[in-house]
């Protein structure tokens, strides 16, 4: 084996390892789950933004929560209601009357991790307050751009769009996250497992076991996993595939109205990079492509009515996708 994978090998087993202590931790408190839990964790390592969606009751806030008690960092909550304001987010210029100068006030995005909960229950225009902070790690108040914490990250959960009191989001906004995670009932066992865990007199709690540098040192790393062309290509021609499925032979171009972004792409990459890192690998094979895929391209992916009224999901779109797109 070539040296140099050698050595990426080794160091990622050493992260991946770093790693495992944060999922035992969450463990702890969070039962079943395993796939959602590794999927924020590859995002986290990517230095991406996770939306959460999900039936109310089933622990969304209370993972993202336990997730940043395992992490030192800063954390905030904001509970997105329909009056909410954008300054209630990002902060604002108050005038101070004793020394006749404005002050700024910075809101809750200034923390490493910030979480928005049930974010489609704000309008909008409270909405695209966090799309400035999900690009380009800053905010600007009345003029004056000030740069976040690092690393920072918004996960955010949703509850579906069928709920009562919920606004769509803005492709723009979803577009600004890596990865939609679809979280779902627990089975039967770990449904039995939770009520022992929550019903009982014994106190759980999680402790911190990775630091805001670990984290840092992880996400400059990532970038250093190795991945060959044909890999690029293969990520590369999923997307395509979602803006041009006839050319690779797949009947589904009248239930797409609008394919993935350019940065799909990007995701596709880094979060391959991030599965690798998590199976102690430095390098990235296809597989690795696939078992992002629909995290990555669920939300960018836009129906067209006619899929809508077929109850055709955009995770069936994906696996037709990647059942057709040549493997190297």
């Amino acid at each position: 084996m070539n040296s140099d994978i050698q050595s990426l090998n080794s160091s990622a087993q050493k992260y991946s390892d770093e790693l495992e202590k944060v999922k035992y931790e969450i463990q702890k408190i969070i039962v079943g789950q395993d796939e959602v839990v590794e999927s924020i964790l590859i995002a986290i390592c990517a230095g991406g933004n996770v939306l959460l969606e999900g039936v109310p009751g089933i622990a969304k806030t209370l993972l993202i929560k336990t997730f940043s008690e395992c992490v030192d960092c800063s954390f905030s909550r904001i509970q997105f209601t329909p009056d909410l304001l954008p300054a209630d987010i990002t902060g604002t210029r108050i005038y101070n009357h004793n020394d006749s100068v404005f002050t700024t006030v910075k809101g809750p995005i200034f923390n490493n991790f910030v979480l928005a909960d049930e974010i489609n229950r704000a309008p909008p225009k409270v909405q695209s307050a966090l799309l400035e902070a999900m690009q380009e790690k800053q905010v600007t108040i009345q003029g004056e751009t000030y740069i976040l914490n690092k690393p920072f990250f918004i996960l955010a959960t949703e509850n579906p769009i069928e709920s009562e009191g919920t606004y769509p989001l803005p492709e723009a906004q979803t577009d600004r996250f890596m990865f939609k995670v679809m979280m779902t009932y627990p089975s039967l066992e770990d449904e039995v497992k939770i009520l022992d865990r929550f019903t009982e007199k014994s106190e759980i709690s999680s402790s911190k076991v990775i630091s805001a540098e670990k984290i840092m040192e992880i996400q400059s790393f990532i970038k250093s996993v190795y991945a060959e062309n044909e890999v690029k290509k293969y990520a590369a021609q999923i997307v395509d595939a979602t803006r041009n499925p006839d050319i690779y032979g797949i009947d589904i171009g009248n239930y797409i109205a609008y394919g993935a972004s350019p940065r799909a792409s990007i995701y596709l990459i880094l979060g391959a990079k991030g599965y690798a890192l998590l199976s102690g690998r430095g390098y990235v094979v296809p597989n690795d492509v696939k078992k992002v895929a629909h995290d990555v391209l669920r939300h960018r992916i836009i129906r067209t009515y006619e899929a809508e009224a077929d109850d055709i999901s955009t995770d069936r779109l994906i696996d037709s996708i990647l059942r057709s797109v040549t493997i190297p």
